[in-house]
């Protein structure tokens, strides 16, 4: 037993020290004077706009067709062998160009049948007048009847009749003839000539044109719009800032206009209503059939406030903005309008010479402090 002793001796001034040491840990936490380490305040790096004030356009952008303003058909009225083709395939031709003429031998025979008729007619009628001024003057003396002078006076009439039907029938043969000579009706870009020299023309709605004359200066885009727009765009039509720039797709090349015809109908299928703008296209940029990007501006809104479009976030309250105010981001409940060019119209809520952010909103809260992205932070 006596020999456990000495050990048990030697072990007891190490508890002891541990207790010491556990002691000493209980008495500095629960000591007061030990002052708590304050949290360091959070810094969001963010990237910032600006809110400005500009003329911002009311815009919408579709898609819409080149069409000509005038296109015509040329078809032969009467039927004959082409003589003569006085233009080139795709060629541009003035309005009384001579396109076409008709092997007219026949019709100019007839014409001068009808001149011959006419004339022959004309001295008949000369002929009775002369008669009645005879037997006025024999009827007065009582040297001839009145009947005589009744016959000649009945002659005169029917004379004049007849010339006036010999005329009439001189006229139509000169339409007629005037179908052999085929001239251009408007100024345009003709098409491809459908009957060469030597071809015979036939009549009907299924004969075989002469050519297509499409108006290519100026020139129709015609596209569609919803309903909702129908009275900004009437509205359009008599501003002077309401402009349409179209876009040829696949070449990039634009040309500016004007709208000019709002059709006199919504259609009741789609809702929409078709819209055809003007362009000049004097340098032929537009052709018709080609499809074109549109973009249309109904009018410009003078000193609108504006913010990038990044800037906008919706929130449970409606849309809203961080303005940097001091250092801090504030969120600023605001009512937009339209965005055009990637920049949103705000109705309320800013003034236009704010700082607002448009990147690092999802770390924000109200009062937050925020560094622009890109600063030396941490510089002395």
């Amino acid at each position: 037993m006596s020999q456990f002793i000495p050990q048990f001796r030697r072990a007891a001034p190490a508890i002891i020290v541990i207790s010491g040491l556990f002691s000493a840990t209980v008495q500095a936490q629960q000591s007061p004077s030990a002052p708590a380490a304050a949290p360091a305040q959070r810094t969001v790096p963010v990237l910032l706009g600006e809110a400005k004030r500009q003329a911002l356009p009311v815009q919408f952008d579709t898609i819409g067709t080149v069409q000509p303003v005038a296109s015509v058909t040329l078809r032969p009225r009467v039927e004959g062998q082409v003589l003569e083709i006085g233009f080139a395939d795709g060629a541009m031709v003035k309005a009384g160009d001579v396109l076409v003429r008709l092997d007219s031998r026949g019709i100019d025979a007839q014409v001068r049948q009808a001149e011959a008729t006419l004339q022959r007619t004309s001295a008949q009628l000369e002929q009775a007048q002369r008669d009645v001024t005879r037997n006025e003057a024999l009827a007065a003396n009582e040297f001839a009847s009145k009947v005589n002078l009744e016959n000649a006076k009945t002659q005169v009439a029917t004379y004049t009749a007849q010339l006036a039907s010999d005329r009439a029938a001189l006229d139509n043969l000169r339409v007629t003839q005037s179908y052999y000579t085929i001239a251009a009706p408007i100024t345009g870009r003709v098409g491809v000539a459908g009957l060469k020299p030597g071809n015979i023309a036939k009549t009907g709605d299924g004969s075989v044109p002469f050519a297509v004359i499409n108006q290519i200066s100026p020139i129709y885009v015609a596209f569609s719009v919803p309903q909702r727009l129908l009275p900004d765009l009437r509205a359009a039509l008599n501003d002077p800032a309401a402009r349409v720039e179209a876009t040829l797709q696949g070449v990039g090349v634009s040309t500016k206009g004007k709208i000019a015809v709002i059709d006199n109908a919504v259609d009741t299928a789609s809702g929409t209503v078709t819209v055809r703008a003007v362009f000049d296209n004097e340098s032929e940029t537009l052709w018709p059939g080609a499809l074109c990007n549109v973009r249309v501006t109904l009018k410009v809104i003078d000193n609108a406030v504006t913010v990038p479009r990044e800037a906008v976030q919706n929130g449970l309250r409606g849309p809203f903005v961080y303005v940097v105010d001091n250092g801090a981001a504030r969120l600023k409940i605001i009512k937009t309008g339209r965005t055009v060019d990637n920049r949103t119209e705000i109705l309320e809520g800013l003034n236009g010479t704010e700082q607002v952010v448009t990147d690092g909103q999802i770390q924000l809260n109200d009062g937050v402090k925020v560094e622009p992205k890109g600063s030396a932070a941490g510089a002395p």
